[in-house]
């Protein structure tokens, strides 16, 4: 192949023409991510039951739809969490690959069956299925401009209901729009001591909302059938719902004979106000209603991100003058800022290379000749990549910059091979050309299926940590193929057109910088065949300290601390704030303020998003979160960064004294989880029951967090609470004649609240909400003054039949694959990996009574998924590349002298990352990868060159020494143009800085042990293998030779 593209070098043109034509036209339609689509598919389930408490909503709702979700069809876990203000959310998870479309309609055929069998207030208010990852992408916040004092929240939330909140629902890639608001309702706040005074039951009111408040079809008269003369139909309007809080109070409850009547503004007050009062939000400070949006599985964040932006800018205009919208908070603009970053790194990546390759080639016209395949094979891997469906990320990315390093390997083999031959032989460039590819066309093939054959089994790896690895494997092995190929193609015929003849010995007339590199390189070569010479002689004694490096790399790797993804600084963090059990909004919102006010003076914060009523812990008056955006990466002070504010937040927020204040990290990949670090899922196996369950966790939790390896843990969710039991005397209230039903009506109504009908609010139909007024539900002696009818229509005051009692009860109940659970999170000490913690909570964990369970999740999940391939990934690549160099080499012994190179460079993967404390994350095990490949690929160089001279008559021992040194000085300058194309990662600063670092070192390392000892140990391997092969093959012959020699008689002598 090569010499048809050496006589036409026009038709190579226009091969590499059409290949980068391909990835031109491909990059503006990829996709840009941070990472693959790794985040398994998640449907989540929400319903509410209004005024039920945490204990009913799991017994009446939650349990009963987890029966019906267990054996879905390519499900993971499922968890839930049931809340004291009538809220419950399952969330099911799904494995990586499953069509989220079909999980959900499995999803919803499910709950149908299970629709039956829930309470009728739940059914009413719907109950919603959605695709989602877990995580919000995007906050929106609606505000009024300039001063807000004297407006409420009810307009911009009637702006956020009609106008935004639908409109992003349906944007593209939106899996979910969590509203911390609500819709505008009609509030009728009744007044219990009117209500008895006018002799009114809260069942009446409810009675006469329902009947009075409807829509009336009346018809039309003169329709058909009719008379035939009629000439004229018209509709018949009567005003049946009623539009005005007005309207409403004119209501009438009750009619008296004489003449007079009890209308419902007598007894309630009625003002057009929220449907419920859960959540309250704010930005920097100022009233807020925002929504929260969460990515559909599959899509692309970037994209979705830009088409709500644009969607709401859309709608900018048609807005009241007085409210504007805003992001604050915006995870996309770390994906577009660390994209950036790594695209920086390619470029710096590429001027390193060329340096290297003009200082060892010394000539601009032999440098240019690799410098032009390197955007040809990437652009040909973009092209690629749109055919597979690929995106732009973090991962691909990483393969691009490792990719250059390695792309111009094959070419500098060609051009260096010619050079030499031109100079040592006085060869013409095509003469040498075609000469050169003769020796190096079986070496380029080898490394080209070595290289390629190390990252194809990455690409078969199952769950999350498989999609990250498939990308980038093949990604990088698609460029290693177009760097073959151009190798056998692009590469020869360029050297045949560009290169000019040269003297023989020009390496030794040259001057300056270039002519004192030559002779110092020349020394070090000199020095190392001499080195060579030497060591090939004794190779069972260096054979004896290459097995104290593979004792050493196997207790190095084995006590290197396990890890899934490292942390990064992506421009934010999260606080999350727990107050004691049952503690008001007054309280909390106090809090609140006092740390709004020290965030908002701190240099690196931009913003301050506050959520009162919810947090990743839970949902409540006593709960809340903030999220603190940083000032963008290239306006901040130097020194600035997410750690350092979240440190300095939780030194300032440690002495709060009215709760529990946490800063966190965000998770490194969005979707999987609330933050970083691990979560746990502490479970009832045995059916302990909750006391047992609580002293189970407590235990864990204290020894957790005096354990060396964890910096904290601490339950995500919600303590126990304070709570009001109110006992019913059955006995009494029959005796009275008092129906337990209407009981539970009028307390379910007073304290927690009844949906009695809607009305129509400006073309939209709205809740009619009823409710106990403020001053009526604020002491539990509220609830004793509280009036029910009897049979015979009579006013029963409640304290006549109930009693009220004071006991602690759960305000949350979180359940895990049907088992009650805790939530259990946190994250490693500093110095500490994730896996050391979650090993250490392993052990905490088998030390606490038999019927406590556990399960991870979220990242943790994952985590221990990618250690457990990890092994079986390694040895596979390992087996793939030596099953490869046999077909290659039809011989079972050069390919072992080849694969024993490969515990050397992983000696200098291991031992930089155990040097300076990182740990064994997805990004070393890639680079261990690459470094298996890489370390063959020198190999491959110097056995290639070795066996062709030894079937050319040369010993064993000058075949090795003569081969290493032929192709010294490019596997040198190979190694190195990779190393410098990759050290811009391991000095990365800014956003992806932790990514880039965890990759660079550990390729960097492995690079320069698998060089510079490589080198010395190739023909050491060589050597030995091939007289240990000789020697075996000997003793074979020996023995299937006749050992008794007979006459030619047959007799034996």
């Amino acid at each position: 192949m090569p010499n048809f593209f050496i006589a036409r070098p026009n038709f190579a043109w226009v091969v590499a023409i059409f290949i980068t034509l391909a990835g031109l036209l491909a990059i503006p339609s990829l996709p840009v991510a941070q990472y693959p689509n790794v985040v398994p598919p998640q449907i989540s389930i929400t319903a509410t039951y209004p005024g039920a408490s945490a204990k009913v909503l799991t017994e009446t709702v939650t349990s009963i739809i987890e029966e019906e979700l267990n054996g879905a069809k390519n499900m993971l876990y499922f968890e839930s969490t049931s809340n004291s203000n009538g809220m419950a959310e399952i969330t099911v998870t799904f494995e990586p690959g499953t069509d989220a479309d079909l999980a959900q309609v499995d999803v919803q055929n499910r709950l149908k069956r299970a629709e039956a069998r829930l309470p009728t207030a739940v059914t009413r208010q719907g109950v919603r299925v959605e695709q989602a990852n877990a995580g919000f992408v995007l906050f929106y916040a609606l505000t009024y401009k300039g001063n807000a004092e004297g407006k409420d929240e009810v307009g911009l939330l009637d702006v956020a209901t009609r106008r935004i909140n639908n409109e992003v629902r349906r944007v593209k890639g939106v899996g979910k729009v969590v509203y911390f608001g609500t819709e505008v309702a009609m509030r009728v706040w009744l007044d219990p001591k009117k209500l008895h005074g006018y002799g009114v039951s809260v069942s009446d009111v409810n009675g006469a909302l329902a009947k009075q408040n409807v829509q009336v079809p009346a018809g039309s008269f003169g329709a058909r059938p009719g008379s035939t003369d009629q000439e004229f139909t018209g509709t018949l309007v009567v005003k049946g719902t009623l539009d005005t809080p007005e309207e409403f109070g004119r209501i009438i409850l009750k009619a008296n004979l004489d003449g007079s009547s009890v209308k419902l503004s007598d007894v309630a007050r009625i003002q057009i106000g929220q449907q419920d009062y859960n959540f309250e939000t704010r930005l920097n400070g100022k009233v807020a209603v925002s929504g929260a949006v969460q990515l559909a599985p599959g899509a692309n964040a970037i994209a979705m991100v830009n088409a709500v932006k644009a969607r709401i800018a859309e709608l900018g205009p048609t807005l009241p003058n007085d409210i504007e919208v805003s992001f604050p908070y915006d995870t996309s603009l770390f994906v577009k800022a660390s994209i950036e970053k790594v695209i920086h790194t390619l470029v710096e990546a590429v001027v390193l290379v060329f340096l290297v390759m003009l200082l060892f080639l010394q000539n601009l016209r032999y440098t240019l000749v690799p410098t032009i395949v390197v955007p040809v094979c990437l652009l040909g891997t973009f092209a690629v990549m749109s055919v597979l469906g690929f995106s732009i990320n973090m991962m691909t990315m990483f393969g691009m910059v490792l990719a250059i390093g390695i792309l111009v390997d094959d070419a500098i083999v060609v051009v260096e091979n010619v050079e030499r031959i031109m100079s040592e032989e006085g060869l013409s460039p095509k003469e040498a050309t075609i000469k050169a590819m003769s020796q190096v066309s079986g070496a380029i093939v080898g490394i080209t299926l070595v290289l390629s054959a190390v990252f194809l089994p990455l690409a078969f790896m199952s769950g999350s940590v498989g999609v990250i690895y498939r990308q980038f494997s093949l990604s990088l092995a698609v460029s290693i193929l177009f760097s073959g190929f151009l190798a056998l193609a692009l590469t020869p015929a360029l050297c045949a057109s560009l290169l000019k003849p040269v003297a023989k010995g020009h390496h030794h007339a040259k001057e300056g910088v270039f002519g004192w590199f030559n002779r110092k390189f020349g020394k070090v070569t000199d020095r190392y065949v001499g080195l060579n010479s030497a060591f090939v002689k004794k190779t069972g004694r260096y054979m004896a300290i290459y097995l104290g490096i593979l004792l050493i790399l196997g207790f190095l790797y084995s006590h290197l601390p396990e890890s899934f993804i490292p942390a990064e600084d992506q421009g934010y963090y999260i606080v999350d704030v727990q107050l004691p059990s049952g503690a008001t909004y007054q309280r909390t919102n106090t809090t609140l303020k006092k740390m709004e006010s020290h965030l908002a003076k701190r240099e690196g914060v931009n913003d301050v998003f506050t959520i009162m009523g919810f947090s990743f812990s839970g949902m409540g008056e006593n709960a809340a979160i903030l999220f603190p955006t940083l000032k963008d990466w290239s306006i901040r002070a130097k020194g600035v960064t997410a750690q350092g504010e979240i440190d300095a937040a939780n030194q300032q927020f440690s002495s709060v004294s009215d709760g529990a204040v946490m800063a966190v990290m965000p998770p490194p990949i969005e979707g999987m989880g609330n933050s970083g670090g691990f979560a746990l899922r502490l479970q009832d196996r045995g059916g302990i029951g909750r006391d047992m369950l609580i002293k189970a966790r407590d235990e864990l939790l204290m020894k957790a967090n005096t354990s060396e390896a964890i910096a904290y843990a601490m339950i995500e969710g919600l303590q126990e609470a304070p709570q009001l039991r109110v006992i019913i005397d059955r006995v009494k209230a029959e005796t009275m004649g008092v129906s337990i039903e209407s009981a539970h009506d009028v307390l379910t109504t007073a304290f927690g609240s009844a949906t009695a009908s809607d009305f129509a609010n400006a073309g939209r139909l709205q809740r009619v909400v009823v409710q106990a007024d403020i001053g009526a539900r604020m002491t539990p002696e509220s609830v004793q003054r509280l009036y029910v009818p009897n049979k015979n229509g009579a006013q029963v005051p409640f304290s006549a039949f109930t009693a009220v009692r004071w006991e602690t009860g759960p305000v949350q109940i979180t359940r895990s694959n049907g088992y009650q659970s805790f939530k259990i999170i946190g994250d490693a000490a500093p110095g500490r990996s994730t896996g050391e913690a979650m090993a250490a909570l392993e052990q905490i964990i088998s030390t606490l009574p038999e019927g406590v369970g556990y399960e991870w999740t979220g990242l943790s999940y994952q985590e221990k998924a990618a250690g457990a391939q990890a092994p079986f990934l390694f040895s596979l690549a390992i087996l793939v590349v030596f099953l490869l160099l046999v077909a290659l080499y039809e011989s079972w012994s050069i390919p072992f002298s080849v694969m024993l190179i490969v515990p050397i460079g992983a000696l200098g993967s291991v031992l930089a990352v155990t040097v300076l404390g990182m740990p064994n994350d997805v990004y070393f095990k890639v680079g261990l990868i690459t470094i298996i490949g890489l370390a063959a690929k020198n190999a491959i160089l110097i056995v290639e060159f070795a066996r062709e001279l030894h079937s050319q008559g040369y010993a064993l021992v000058d075949a090795a020494v003569e081969a290493a040194r032929l192709r010294f000085r490019p596997i040198v300058m190979t190694s190195f143009a990779f190393i410098l194309g990759v050290v811009p990662l391991a000095f990365a600063m800014g956003p992806g800085a932790a990514s880039q670092q965890a990759l660079g070192i550990g390729v960097i390392g492995g690079m320069l042990s698998a060089t510079l000892l490589g080198v010395v140990f190739v023909p050491i391997f060589y050597v030995w293998v091939m007289n240990t092969v000789s020697t075996f093959a000997k003793r074979f012959d020996r023995k299937s030779a006749s050992p008794v020699e007979t006459n030619e008689s047959g007799v034996h002598s």
